[in-house]
């Protein structure tokens, strides 16, 4: 340990602020913890699948190997439901980070998704217009042989590729995120690594610089988790600084756990990382794209949803006969007043007084259940008040508790609101309607990852979930 800090001089380690990823490409280095290359690899896993399928279906079929033009004229037929199918995959959630709770779910999630796919499958052949679709004798056979083929894959073939040797890794950081990266890592065999105990920064001897940079020698550790924004260990930073040249890697704490959970950990934000990551200019390409989607989309669902209004109506003036819309005061983008509109589905507009233990009609209930409620905020989306995909909007009595209780709230306020959001997919214990300080901060920790990480593919993404949400009625 000594030769080797005696290798360094100090006045050249004067100022380490720069030595986080030394020569490293940070998203390359990102993937040694999260595993970021594991979609793909599963992507053309399921590809090879869906084409093994194809060409043992076809050889059963004729108990010969199939010749090409054989494979290429089926094959024009299947293309179409493989791209489908891919979009299943993706929306059920077997492209993301496979924590441990979403692996015991892996067998129910793959059957559901294969019981899709074979309906789909089944509206397509049977149901298409198209004379040239032609190959539906093989689908029950093709059904049966891609299932096998996707639950052998994904249930044995996978787990044997998880890496057998892991890097020893250790936390230097303090809070219940230091807590839930090790949980997540050293419980899931997915990941390369496994951290050792972890340096608290609550005690001072223990997050020492020489101490700490003695003891990542000693015990072989290669990763370094820290909290590089936390005040208190600026002083261990020289001596962590020389370990760079001994090959150890070094990963900031919120860096790493935004990358495992899609969510930025408020306890570990400060102000530098709000003036880095959270910027109040538009960025105007995405914006304008995003802005021309918006009225792309919502302008014929818009019109389309006129077909609903009459029954709507009808169905609440037989209940009670009141006011078909209600009109919602909601903060919107740079703390403005926008009103929402919407069906009414309480028993009075409960706009006025939220924290009133309102009484939800008969009718109102169908319509928040099948979210037709919502339609009419296609209006606000015409109007630019609000977008299809952003953070929710809030009451205003709720914003202004928020904003003096929960540190950086009003950051969610920098873009535009939306219909549905990344909070709104990845949380579901998020508060609807009456104050909770814990759960908001949880809803916030995904929405400064929205703003932080918006782009359009992520837009894609929400937006393939909220169909998923709205098809299966969760969230009600």
């Amino acid at each position: 340990m000594n030769s080797t800090l005696a290798y360094f001089d100090k006045s050249t380690t004067s100022c380490p602020c720069n030595f986080a990823f030394g020569e490293y490409d940070v998203a390359q280095t990102l993937m040694t913890i999260t595993g970021k290359k594991e979609p793909l690899f599963l992507f053309l896993g399921d590809a090879f699948s869906f084409f093994l399928a194809l060409w043992i279906t076809l050889f059963l079929r004729r108990l010969e190997e199939p010749s090409g033009s054989y494979i290429l004229l089926h094959l024009s037929s299947f293309s179409f439901l493989f791209v489908v199918w891919f979009v299943v995959f993706f929306v059920a959630g077997l492209y993301e980070n496979h924590t441990l709770l979403f692996r015991k779910k892996l067998p129910n999630t793959l059957f559901r998704v294969q019981a899709t796919n074979i309906l789909i499958a089944v509206f397509f052949f049977y149901f298409s217009p198209f004379e040239e679709i032609a190959p539906k004798t093989n689908l029950i056979l093709y059904s049966v042989v891609s299932s096998l083929l996707i639950f052998f894959w994904r249930l044995f073939l996978v787990p044997l590729f998880e890496p057998v040797k892991k890097e020893k890794a250790i936390i230097i950081g303090s809070g219940k995120e230091l807590s839930e990266i090790e949980a997540e890592v050293n419980h899931n065999s997915r990941y390369p690594l496994r951290f050792i105990p972890s340096i608290h920064t609550d005690s001072p001897r223990e997050h020492a610089g020489e101490a700490v940079a003695k003891r990542i020698l000693e015990e072989g550790v290669s990763v370094v988790v820290i909290d590089f924004d936390n005040p208190e260990l600026t002083p261990a930073l020289t001596s962590l600084y020389r370990l760079m040249f001994s090959h150890v890697r070094f990963f900031d704490m919120s860096r790493v756990y935004e990358e495992l959970f899609d969510r930025v950990p408020l306890s570990l934000l400060r102000e530098g990382w709000i003036l880095q990551n959270i910027s109040a200019f538009p960025r105007r390409g995405y914006s304008f794209l995003k802005r021309v989607m918006d009225i792309a989309i919502a302008l014929p669902l818009f019109l389309i949803s006129f077909i609903l209004y009459p029954f709507v109506f009808l169905a609440i003036v037989i209940e009670d006969g009141k006011n078909f819309f209600i009109f919602q005061e909601r903060i919107g983008q740079k703390n403005k007043h926008i009103r929402l509109i919407k069906f009414r589905t309480m028993s009075f507009d409960d706009s006025k007084n939220p924290t009133t233990q309102n009484i939800i009609t008969r009718v109102g209930k169908i319509l928040r259940m099948t979210r037709i409620d919502e339609l009419p905020q296609l209006w606000n989306v015409l109007l630019g008040e609000i977008s299809l995909i952003g953070p929710r909007p809030e009451l205003p009595n709720l914003v202004s508790e928020y904003e003096r209780v929960i540190p950086y709230y009003s950051m969610r306020h920098t873009i535009k609101p939306g219909l549905s959001g990344w909070a709104q997919i990845r949380d579901a214990d998020a508060p609807r309607r009456f104050s909770d300080i814990e759960k908001t901060k949880n809803k916030l920790s995904y929405d400064l990852y929205y703003i932080k990480n918006r782009s359009l593919m992520l837009d894609l993404k929400i937006a393939l979930k909220t169909i998923k949400t709205l098809l299966s009625r969760s969230g009600a």
